[in-house]
């Protein structure tokens, strides 16, 4: 295993295929440690297959990804303990209660009994999911399930946080508790977060650092501060880099 370096995840050269399609082409990425980064593009741009491939979902064509100095391939088992995804998708056991899908994922990540308990009580009260632990993920409301997730991604207290469109469906009030909730664990306590997000604002609200995929590959990289140069939103300047292409 290779040591640790200022940067958190390195992504050097991916290539992801699915047959004859080419879903990430040759793309090279390095985040720092503590980075708040945003990763854009439009649809079919190639942003959730390298997610898939970070976390391990997907299998990397060629390539290679480093997470905290472990290699996602080598050393998968290491490396999927040092990220958390909170995903797009409610890929979860329905019939379940918070409190299970929790203790589940606690579990799978070899968190002792007594351990797993206490960062779940700890996680159910940050989110205000007090009433709603024993309920089935199935009944409860778009913005609890949403915290449910979020709080699934944070259990085993991930190095790196993946978040995919971690808002969509929140009311506005819940989407600011949650900003507030994202600030905190990257100012104070260092999380390092990879945001995806189809509310540009959101994005240019949270995130330090931006990248913008298309076509499988980084076709704009820089800090905040350059993509609004000049007076502009950061909706202008990603409509002017993608020519006008939707989400």
């Amino acid at each position: 295993m290779q040591k640790a370096t200022d940067d958190i995840l390195v992504i050097d050269h991916l290539v992801k295929k699915y047959g004859d399609k080419t879903a990430v082409a040759d793309l090279s990425l390095r985040i720092p440690r503590g980075a708040f980064f945003g990763l854009l593009g439009p649809n079919g741009a190639g942003k959730s297959s390298t997610i898939h491939c970070i976390t391990g979902i997907a299998k990397i064509t060629s390539g290679s990804i480093m997470i905290d100095g472990t290699d996602v391939v080598k050393e998968y088992k290491t490396a999927r303990k040092k990220v958390g995804l909170s995903p797009q998708e409610f890929n979860v056991d329905i019939f379940s209660t918070p409190d299970q899908l929790l203790d589940y994922v606690g579990g799978y990540y070899g968190m002792p009994k007594r351990e797993r308990q206490s960062r779940i009580d700890e996680l159910i009260a940050r989110f205000d999911l007090e009433a709603h632990r024993n309920k089935k993920f199935q009944h409860l409301s778009g913005g609890l399930k949403r915290r449910v997730m979020l709080a699934r991604g944070l259990v085993h207290a991930p190095d790196l946080l993946i978040l995919d469109e971690p808002t969509a469906g929140v009311d506005v009030e819940q989407r600011h508790e949650l900003w507030a909730y994202l600030r905190e664990l990257n100012e104070q306590r260092g999380k390092t977060i990879i945001l995806t997000s189809h509310y540009l604002e959101e994005i240019e609200m949270l995130c330090n650092d931006i990248a913008i995929i298309n076509n499988g590959k980084i076709i704009a990289e820089g800090t905040k501060n350059e993509f609004i140069a000049g007076g502009k939103s950061l909706e202008q300047r990603y409509l002017e880099i993608t020519k006008g292409e939707t989400f």
